[in-house]
């Protein structure tokens, strides 16, 4: 129902990125953003937020935040009415993402810069970009440059709006180094109990870890093709 009310609209992205913002929070069961303060510091879920913008010349002008979600994300919306995938829409989208990066670069040094750029093309597509360090690095393609497109359509998949709810409530846990940190110390973990158990058998400690340690690349090789299929298993799993 969502996609089907969205995909036709046009217009002002002034006249409708409210609304379809508030309604991308229902149906992803997110809470809405909250009414805006004269003090920006109490403006840490609303649309519109106030920040100054300072130029190498000393000058310095007034920009507005579209969605801004301190901690989380920097949001520019359009409605660029422009054919997707075109070069007059990819240009007007970058424009946007270059805007987003000068508002999340002139938020407060006590807010930081949120881990993510949101550009929206209101009705059409969502883009994302990531900073995990929030340390003033350059905003990239998230999760990659071939997937950080979201299509209007593509919120079928549920995988996608996990990763939408995600980037509004706990946008650090989308950061790949985390999760591959996360592997490691579960596969650790697994590693040092198979030693203690095969020590524990009598086996040397110097043997075993040699032969897990070939245990291990053997697995590699078999993950990366090096080693044949037998029956849609790898050789070496199916020899253990």
């Amino acid at each position: 129902a969502f996609i089907t009310r969205w995909s036709p609209a046009s217009g002002s992205e002034r006249a409708n990125y409210h609304i379809f913002l508030t309604e991308l929070c229902e149906l992803l069961d997110l809470p809405r953003p909250e009414p805006a303060c004269d003090d920006t510091r109490d403006n840490a879920y609303v649309f519109e937020r106030r920040v100054d913008i300072h130029n190498a010349d000393g000058s310095s002008n007034r920009g507005f935040i579209d969605l801004y979600r301190r901690g989380s994300f920097v949001l520019e919306a359009k409605q660029t009415s422009k054919e997707l995938d075109t070069s007059g829409w990819t240009s007007a989208m970058l424009k946007a993402q270059n805007q987003a990066d000068a508002y999340a670069r002139a938020l407060p040094a006590t807010e930081g810069r949120p881990p993510f750029i949101v550009v929206v093309d209101v009705g059409r597509s969502i883009e994302l970009y990531a900073e995990f360090t929030r340390t003033g690095s350059t905003y990239v393609p998230y999760p990659d440059p071939a997937h950080h497109r979201i299509r209007l359509d593509d919120l079928r998949d549920e995988a996608i709006r996990e990763r939408l709810r995600l980037l509004w409530l706990d946008p650090l846990k989308l950061d790949p180094s985390r999760e591959a940190a996360r592997v490691t110390r579960a596969i650790a973990d697994q590693l040092a109990l198979l030693a203690k158990s095969l020590e524990a058998d009598g086996h040397a400690a110097q043997r075993v870890a040699h032969f897990l340690m070939r245990a291990l690349f053997t697995m590699f090789a078999e993950d990366v093709g090096l080693l044949p299929q037998t029956d849609g298993k790898g050789s070496f799993t199916s020899l253990l």
